[in-house]
């Protein structure tokens, strides 16, 4: 796959104005950052990367899995405590709280996912001086950056039978040019809906399918914007100005657990779930139709929970294969050219920045390894915390923050 001329920069500052408002450099404004493509656009890497991660600040903010986003100088966390969601505000230099609020939301595990705890699981998304959560049973709500102050909240119990799905809410809501998309009920019956950030009304809906664990993206293919995603039991291309249905592909994993964040390459879209492989779709477009045609299959390596970054024609993720094995995909034709032993953990986020990848393992490990090489082979592996870090990191100016079981840690790097 020949790449792209057009500095990787460039791309993401257009993505991140098309996913809400106007993006500082450094800042990481949502769920795998401006493109939701967890590239790292103003990263460089050391020349020698240290031996050890620096503690520069620690401070306790409850449980989950939510990933802390970063506007400006302020860290906003999303977490537990007791029976309460909180959100927090907290200067990203000094580790200070500046503002907290919290709200009830008593909620009930499945049977299948007490290990997993009560989360929150969805990352915030902050754009245009709100910020907009989406807590583990459903209530979708928009805060004031600057004062925490509740602009507007739906729990959506009055619309659907359930308001979350089977394992809780967990998909990231986006900001798309003054609407806030989320897709919200529960099982087999929900919506995908656009609000109106300021007011929270409903602007658009799509009902065709329950909502998964997925986070959806934003791209233009040819002419056309789409929100793609996975639904319960589909893929799906939905038009972010109206929220027409463009096109659907049958998908449904073991459990209804499609959970993966769809990447896009070029003009191809790249999907995974549990005990599904990986695919690559092309999207083809004639009389007014569009047709997910696929391009290659690689039954080889196979995502449950970790989401795939894309670099100079290469795809990295971590396979549930071997109980968690990193893996490097020619793009083009899906051929495997390399994996790692197993054993890393049961999930992983990834980032790339330059020609690196760092993944940030369940059991705390960063894992940090050339993304060009001929095979697996890290560059540094650090310990960065005591506790699991199911949350994906916020990287920036040799810094990394770190969400883990109940704290938030910045570190050098």
């Amino acid at each position: 796959m020949r790449r792209n001329s057009v500095p990787v920069a460039f791309v993401v500052g257009i993505l991140a104005i098309l996913c809400g408002g106007n993006v500082a450099p450094g800042d990481w404004p949502q769920w795998r950052g401006p493109a939701r493509d967890g590239v790292l656009g103003d990263f460089t890497a050391p020349k020698v990367w240290p031996k050890q991660l620096e503690q520069l600040w620690k401070i306790d903010v409850g449980v989950g899995f939510s990933s802390p986003v970063v506007s400006g100088n302020t860290v906003f966390v999303f977490t537990r405590e007791d029976e309460n969601e909180v959100v927090r505000a907290v200067s990203l230099s000094g580790g200070k709280e500046l503002w907290s609020k919290h709200y009830s939301a008593p909620y009930e595990m499945s049977s299948y996912a007490h290990s997993v705890g009560k989360g929150p699981k969805s990352t915030p998304v902050v754009a245009d001086g709100r910020l907009v959560t989406f807590g583990i049973s459903g209530i979708l709500s928009c805060w004031e950056t600057t004062s925490g102050k509740l602009l507007w909240q739906h729990d959506f119990t009055d619309e659907f039978p359930a308001t979350s799905p089977l394992y809780g809410a967990a998909m990231s809501p986006l900001v798309d040019r003054g609407h806030v998309i989320a897709h919200v009920g529960g099982h087999d019956k929900g919506a995908l809906r656009a609000f109106d950030l300021d007011t929270g009304r409903t602007v658009w809906q799509w009902t065709g399918d329950g909502p998964a664990y997925t986070s959806p993206v934003l791209a233009t293919l040819g002419d056309t914007r789409q929100l793609i995603t996975q639904s319960q039991d589909a893929c799906i291309g939905i038009s972010p100005d109206d929220g027409a249905l463009l096109w659907k592909l049958p998908y449904k994993t073991q459990y209804e657990q499609n959970i993966v964040t769809p990447l896009v390459l070029g003009d191809m879209v790249i999907f995974s779930g549990m005990s599904k492989g990986v695919t690559a779709y092309r999207l083809g477009h004639a009389d007014q139709k569009w047709s997910p045609e696929q391009v290659w299959q690689n039954d080889e390596v196979s995502m449950y929970m970790s989401s795939p970054v894309a670099v100079g024609g290469r795809l990295f993720g971590l396979s549930q294969r071997k109980k968690g094995q990193l893996f490097c995909l020619d793009a083009a034709s899906g051929k495997t050219l390399w994996t790692s032993d197993g054993r890393l953990g049961d999930n992983a986020a990834l980032c790339v920045g330059g020609d690196v990848v760092l993944a940030l393992t369940t059991n705390a490990e960063l894992i940090v390894f050339r993304a060009g090489a001929d095979r697996f082979e890290p560059l540094a592996r650090y310990k960065t915390s005591d506790t699991a870090t199911w949350a994906a990191p916020v990287i920036f100016d040799r810094k990394i923050l770190i969400k883990d079981q109940s704290s938030l840690i910045l570190r050098t790097l």
